[in-house]
């Protein structure tokens, strides 16, 4: 549903309702909300990628927002962080604001939702690999993942480990880790198995919650990126990890998953980022090369 609050000055001038505070208006920003702005499950809905344009921005408590991903109008509370990576040009506000109305008029035709992703990935190539940008990265190329191996609402998959046992896996994009969420707090030696043999090169722990009666899990850490390549090459073995798992738990399953991809291909849209920025190239020397692993990133 698509609220469009679009009157520039509707609101009082900026940051009139909190004296005291610091009054740069934010209309116009290009913004990273963090897991606190999420409302859905964890990892966030498929449709968002977490990075947003600012409609309206003057007003301290809160902000209207355009996802560039989902292209949904949200309210984000400017009391918990935000990360402004880069500001638009006024013509694409205006733009925006046009195809938004355009949109509640006479129903989305697609053009919204591309306008919207192009603006995303353009401020991205012009901040560059960054630490600021990882996680936003991290969240589009996992996202692709999903939606070729379990396309649902939430950016998750799903793995069924028999009986009535089934486990959510996100990414957690600030931790750069994978997260497999487990029913109970107690441990599951299989699923550990798998996860050891689906991942070999990382670090694999157990989440042991503070009561029992809390959920528990176990988290996946990936190496800390330093480049859009690295990145890539990162999301490319979460994708072979979560398969080996689909195909250890779910065979029938993963014959559909393997004949949808060789149909559809796989969703890669990370490769449609242009990486200009020069970083040196680095060789495993450790474990990695000791398996056959010589890749130069």
């Amino acid at each position: 549903m698509i609220n469009s609050s679009l009157h520039l000055d509707a609101r009082p001038e900026a940051m009139e309702d909190v004296p005291g505070v610091c009054e740069l208006p934010l209309t116009r920003a290009i913004v990273q909300y963090r897991d606190v702005h999420e409302v859905e499950n964890a990892g966030g809905r498929i449709r968002d990628i977490g990075l947003a344009l600012v409609l309206e921005g003057r007003y301290a408590a809160s902000a209207d927002v355009v996802d560039l991903g989902s292209a949904d109008v949200k309210q984000l509370d400017l009391s918990h962080e935000l990360v402004v990576l880069d500001w638009a040009y006024e013509p694409t506000l205006e733009h925006a604001a046009d195809l938004l109305r355009d949109a509640a008029s006479h129903g989305r035709d697609g053009e919204l939702e591309r306008f919207c992703f192009r603006v995303a990935l353009r401020a991205i190539e012009r901040v560059g690999f960054s630490p600021l940008t990882r996680p936003t990265l991290l969240r589009i190329g996992f996202r692709d993942v999903c939606r070729d191996l379990d396309l649902h609402e939430a950016t998750a998959v799903r793995l069924a480990l028999g009986g009535s046992r089934v486990v959510r896996i996100h990414m957690d994009y600030d931790a750069n880790a994978l997260t497999v969420r487990t029913p109970t707090a107690h441990r599951d030696p299989s699923l550990e198995t798998a996860l050891a043999a689906a991942f070999p090169a990382w670090d694999v722990r157990r989440i042991v919650p503070p009561s029992v009666a809390q959920a528990g899990g176990y988290q996946v850490r990936l190496p800390l990126s330093l480049s859009l390549g690295e990145l890539r090459d990162q999301v490319t073995r979460v994708r072979t990890g979560l398969i080996r798992l689909i195909g250890r738990f779910e065979p029938a399953r993963m014959r559909q998953v393997e004949q949808h991809v060789d149909t559809f291909g796989e969703r890669e849209t990370l490769a449609r980022i242009r990486d200009t920025g020069e970083v040196a190239c680095t060789v495993s020397i450790g474990r990695g090369t000791a398996h056959g692993d010589d890749t130069v990133h």
